[in-house]
Formats: structure tokens, C-alpha cells, sequence
């Protein structure tokens, strides 16, 4: 294979490459190859190896050296920015087939800044903190899944009195200095005792409430209320109690842990795993701010030019991310917005530039240092953490999939060694705490 490489700029770079007669006939061979032991042909069963000549028959042969010259750009791609040593922002555009015989492709990438370290950077050594979990995080934990999946149970009885953690169905209205406060209504309002959600002091004032009683009591607003237009306030509410819901929390049986993390364990047992998810969640935020720490670090001795299409590409996909977190909580972007009183161009200046400025540095620094330190991650590593997501796993389903994406060679795979390689990077510079 023969490359050409031509600088069109400071990011954006010309590769033409040729391959030899050779290869592609190697391609089209691979391609028959795949076709003779994937293709549905009549008269030959599923996996069966079809004979060559009926391949050639069946797919023509403009359709086989099609697949042979697709298979080739593939692998020509691949290989020039491996050769050139060129890592990529994004997929390379294919801007010209030149010549099919031999076959010659002119491909333009867009590449990373150049960026210089200063060797100082082999001095910086940080402190890694250690992470431990209580076992009061641990009941905390539990009780935010009994809550989830708590479950209301109407009752009639009119000797029954409202419970924290019960939920209420009420009807209430705000007043101050005997007037109706505006905004403060709510008509056959279902309130959980406990949540907090409305103004503090509301919800312990009808604990021992029955059906049907009528409610006055005073509430005084905080002076630092989230709505200014409430905040320090004296106020009376009147509140009426139309239904009663006892709240039925699920017991921690085998059945229903089972149900929740995929293993039959009993309550101890599923004890210890919240324990090991909550360590796992610590770990993964501990080692978030050790990279920022290490990023902090070594930004005071990097020199790095920060190209306009690349930051703004990463505060798109920051943006991205906001917006797909916010639609798990059922909040939409435009609403928020307009909350705001904003416009998405000045959201992005204001509330996500910063952040993906800096990972974008530190995106930047980490595959440079990759490059200084020549740090790897061997295949019994890999191996090893394949291993360790799989057994987060139960459902035979899911297993299997998991099983057919980390596959060296995979997007996935590839990713997860890129991870790891910055993980041991950072590692590298941290140092256990002694007491």
C-alpha cells in the first residue's frame, strides 16, 4: 500500500493511498469466502459452504467486487492512519475514488492539535483518596427502594388516621391577613407524607388526620424560599382530607431482590451487593475527580491550540448529554429554556462551554500522555474487565449480547481498552493515602 500525505491545514489532513492488485484480490477472495458461508441460497442449507461457482452466479460478478472494493477503502482507511500515525476527531470523508485499477482513494481527516507537554509532568504525584461506604448509605439506599416501590392501598374506615409515608388526597387553600393568597389552591391533590415537596411544616400538620376533617393551621414561609413571591410569608391554610391511602411497603423477600438485580439472595447477602454498588459508584466519581485534579495539573505546563470546530463540536455533544438527562427525568430542553429565559446559544455559552472546554483538554492531554508514556493495557487485562461487567450480569439474554460486543475488534472492545488505558495514565500519577 502506498500513501501520499498532504498538510490542506492545521487541522485537516490529505491522504491519497493505493492499494496493490494484490490485496484487493485477497478482499475479493474474502469477500466470496463470507457469501459462500452466510448467504441464503436455494438449495443449500443455513452455514452450508456453497461452492464458489454457484456464489459467482448467484451475486454476479459486479456485486462480489463491490464488496471486495468496499472491504478494501475499509481496511485502506484503517491502515494509512495507522501507518501515519494519525488519530482522527472524527471518521475520515472518502473524497475521491481516483483510480479503480489500481485502486486509489483520496480521504481528508481532520485531525487533533499538536500539543507539548513540559517533562515536569513526570513529577506531578497526587494523593488518592480512599473510598469507604457506611452502613447508614446502605440503609439509606434501601429505604429509597422502599419508597420506589412502596404501594397505596385505599381505605374507608373512618377511624383511620394519615401516617408519614401515607398519601393523602386533599383540597387546600393559602390565605394571609384573611385573604385568599393566590396560587396556593389545589383541588383532590395526591400528597405523600414525608416527600417534602410543598412548603415546610405543611405535611407534618396533618399527620392524624381522618377522612373527611377539615384542617386550619398556620404556616410561615421561609424567609429564603425558592419562590420569591412566597418567601417569608404568614400564612394560614385550610385543608380538607377526601381520601387516605395506607402506604405498603414491599418486604426485601428472595423473590423481590430477584426482581430488582436479576439473583435470588436473601436480605444480607443483598446487603453486601448495594454495598459493593455504592463502593463501585464512589470508586467511578473518585476517579472523575482525580482526573480533573490531574487535568488541573497538567494544563499549567501544556501548550495546545484549541481549534473553533472542535470545541464547538464538544459543546454540541455536552449539550447532547444535558438533553438526553433531562428527558430521563421527563424534562424537555425548550421548557427549561425558556425558564431560563434563555436561547439555546446562550445556554451553551453560559452553562456548558466551560465543561466541555475542559474535557476537551483533558480528552487531548490523555492521548498525548498515551503517546509520551506509551501506556497499554495487555489482552489478560482486557480479558479480566470483560469479565468483571459480565458478572454484574444474570439474564442469560442480556449475557450473550454483552458477550458479542466485547469482542476485540469491536467498537466496544476498543473503547473499553481506550478507557483503561487512561485509567492506568491517571492511576500512574496518584499515590495511596498511609495513615
Amino acid at each position: 500500500m502506498k500513501i501520499t500525505r498532504k498538510d490542506l491545514d492545521k487541522s485537516i489532513v490529505e491522504l491519497v493511498v493505493e492499494e496493490t492488485a494484490e490485496n484487493i484480490a485477497k478482499q475479493r477472495k474474502n469477500a466470496i469466502a463470507y457469501l459462500q458461508t452466510n448467504a441464503e441460497v436455494k438449495g443449500f442449507r443455513k452455514w452450508a459452504k456453497i461452492p464458489e461457482d454457484i456464489i459467482i452466479r448467484q451475486f454476479w460478478e459486479e456485486h462480489i467486487n463491490k464488496m471486495a472494493v468496499d472491504n478494501s477503502i475499509d481496511k485502506m482507511y484503517r491502515e494509512s492512519l495507522k501507518k501515519e500515525k494519525i488519530m482522527p476527531v472524527a471518521q475520515g470523508e472518502i473524497k475521491e475514488i481516483i483510480s479503480e485499477s489500481p485502486l486509489t482513494i483520496r480521504i481528508n481527516v481532520e485531525v487533533f492539535p499538536t500539543i507539548e507537554i513540559d517533562s515536569k509532568y513526570k513529577k506531578i504525584n497526587l494523593k488518592k483518596k480512599k473510598t469507604t461506604v457506611a452502613a447508614a448509605e446502605v440503609k439509606k439506599a434501601l429505604e429509597e427502594i422502599e419508597t420506589k416501590f412502596t404501594k397505596f392501598e385505599e381505605t374507608t374506615s373512618k377511624a383511620s388516621k394519615l401516617k408519614m409515608w401515607d398519601r393523602a388526597t386533599i383540597s387546600t387553600q393559602g390565605f394571609e391577613d384573611g385573604k385568599e393568597l393566590a396560587n396556593t389552591a389545589m383541588q383532590e391533590y395526591p400528597l405523600v407524607l414525608g416527600s417534602n415537596i410543598l412548603v415546610p411544616g405543611f405535611e407534618e400538620e396533618i399527620v392524624w388526620a381522618k377522612i373527611g376533617e377539615n384542617l386550619e393551621f398556620p404556616v410561615d414561609f421561609p424567609k429564603d424560599y425558592h419562590n420569591a413571591d412566597f418567601a417569608g410569608k404568614k400564612t394560614t391554610f385550610k385543608v380538607t382530607v377526601s381520601k387516605i391511602e395506607k402506604a405498603v411497603k414491599p418486604e426485601f423477600t428472595e423473590e423481590f431482590i430477584e426482581q430488582l438485580r436479576g439473583q435470588k439472595l436473601d436480605l444480607d447477602w443483598f446487603k453486601k451487593l448495594i454495598k459493593e454498588e455504592i463502593k463501585d459508584t464512589k470508586d467511578s466519581n473518585a476517579r472523575m475527580e482525580e482526573e480533573s485534579e490531574l487535568i488541573d495539573e497538567l494544563l499549567k505546563i501544556t501548550k495546545m491550540e484549541i481549534w473553533e470546530n472542535l470545541l464547538k463540536n464538544q459543546i454540541d455533544k455536552v449539550f447532547e448529554e444535558i438533553k438526553q438527562n433531562m428527558g430521563q427525568d421527563n424534562i424537555k430542553m425548550n421548557d427549561y429554556l425558556e425558564s431560563l429565559k434563555m436561547s439555546e446559544e446562550e445556554y451553551k455559552e453560559q452553562h456548558v462551554k466551560a465543561t466541555a472546554l475542559k474535557r476537551l483538554q483533558g480528552e487531548l492531554i490523555l492521548f498525548k500522555l498515551q503517546e509520551l508514556e506509551k501506556t497499554e493495557v495487555k489482552d489478560s487485562e482486557m480479558e479480566k474487565e470483560v469479565e468483571k461487567i459480565l458478572s454484574k450480569f444474570q439474564a442469560e439474554d442480556v449475557l450473550k449480547r454483552l458477550k458479542e460486543l466485547y469482542v476485540p475488534g469491536t467498537k466496544y472492545f476498543e473503547e473499553l481498552r481506550q478507557r483503561m488505558v487512561y485509567r492506568k495514565l491517571i492511576d500512574s500519577f496518584f499515590k495511596a493515602e498511609t495513615k
